[in-house]
């Protein structure tokens, strides 16, 4: 079983594909984001990774933020303030997306909603998609996004075993099977006894399909376990400095931690796989490696639980909706809304719903207003 995207070839045989996400890392600045373009580039990894958004499409103005969002930036602004600073405008993602291709690294970026979705997709042509783990249970999503018809990146973070197959089920009836799920934590920076790497064979084995490993942990101790494990493709975040102020920067790696985290990576692809694990067992120790490992259930941990509803979305109308109207998936768009309404994964119990009374552009779906 193997995807390709682009020269590259993504499975088990095959060299393990390194995906360096720079994320929101880059502050709103490009020349900062160009910076990190060379810095993924001089690591040696096969892709640099963003994130591309339109503030008003991807979360209500009042939306506040999650735990871990308050803890690295404070509690003076709303979720949708902290992001509108960190937007990059569609001629940036233009600009960065030749200046990967002059560099010779592979561009992508993580569609935050449908607009931008359709823009990295078809206007510059992003070889792959890679989904974030907010988007799991948003299963519309899931689909327009499968539809594209370019292979999947999924991440799993605070996600269930029934979540992720639902998403797959989604992916697999756009007649699209060309995704790699990716065990996560979601918590920035993730505790080692949260990692829970154990989930992503439970995922590998109960899926069938390939799996990899995002990872949010500080160090690179746990990349190199999931290497040891089997994982396919490894993201790991990364920074120009990690003492920058912003949401990402403590999670992730330093420019010389990123390189050294690729070399190891490439050293263990050298070893038979049995040898791999003991390699990463002397690397980091039988007690920490037993920890990293930790439970097979793939579930969100304590600290996920709490970030969940705030991170994942839920149905708001896409335009004003007068009484009496019969609604549609058309009628409907997703949006952060701090766990306010009616869930994103619940679309289909509202089509065919008749509206008791109007709802304008951006307002909250409520099961009271519909009969």
């Amino acid at each position: 079983m193997e995807i390709n995207i682009l020269d590259k070839k993504i499975g088990e045989n095959n060299e393990i594909f390194i995906i360096a996400e720079a994320g929101v890392c880059h502050d709103g600045d490009i020349e900062k984001a160009k910076k990190l373009i060379d810095i993924a580039k001089d690591a040696g990894v096969d892709v640099v990774k963003f994130q591309t958004w339109l503030t008003e499409e991807l979360c209500l103005q009042d939306t506040k933020k999650a735990e871990y969002q308050e803890e690295l930036t404070g509690e003076g602004e709303s979720q949708f303030d902290m992001i509108k600073k960190l937007e990059l405008s569609y001629e940036d993602f233009k600009e960065l997306k030749q200046y990967c291709d002059e560099k010779g690294i592979i561009f992508m970026s993580t569609p935050d909603e449908e607009t931008s979705a359709e823009f990295l997709a078809n206007t510059i042509h992003v070889p792959a998609i890679k989904v974030g783990s907010g988007e799991l249970t948003n299963l519309s999503y899931m689909g327009f996004l499968a539809s594209f018809n370019k292979p999947l990146i999924v991440s799993t973070g605070m996600g269930t075993i029934e979540e992720i197959k639902a998403a797959q089920k989604q992916i697999y009836n756009k007649n699209n099977q060309n995704v790699v799920f990716l065990h996560c934590t979601t918590d920035y920076p993730t505790r080692l006894e949260d990692v829970n790497l154990n989930a992503m064979l439970t995922m590998k084995k109960q899926l069938r399909t390939l799996v990899g490993y995002s990872d949010h942990t500080e160090g690179i101790y746990v990349p190199l376990v999931a290497a040891a494990l089997g994982a396919t493709i490894i993201e790991k975040h990364f920074t120009y400095d990690r003492m920058a102020y912003g949401p990402d920067h403590k999670a992730s790696l330093s420019p010389d931690q990123l390189k050294e985290m690729v070399q190891e990576i490439r050293t263990l692809e050298k070893l038979s796989k049995k040898e791999r694990i003991n390699h990463v067992k002397k690397r980091v120790g039988i007690n920490l490696f037993n920890l990293i490992l930790g439970s097979s259930e793939k579930k969100a941990t304590e600290r996920e639980a709490k970030n969940k509803p705030i991170v994942q979305k839920s149905i708001v109308a896409r335009e004003n909706l007068p009484t009496g109207t019969i609604i549609e998936e058309k009628h409907m768009v997703m949006k952060r809304a701090d766990a306010r309404g009616i869930t994103a994964n619940k679309y289909k119990e509202l089509i065919g719903k008749k509206l008791k009374e109007p709802l304008t552009k951006d307002q909250l779906f409520d099961l009271n207003i519909l009969e």
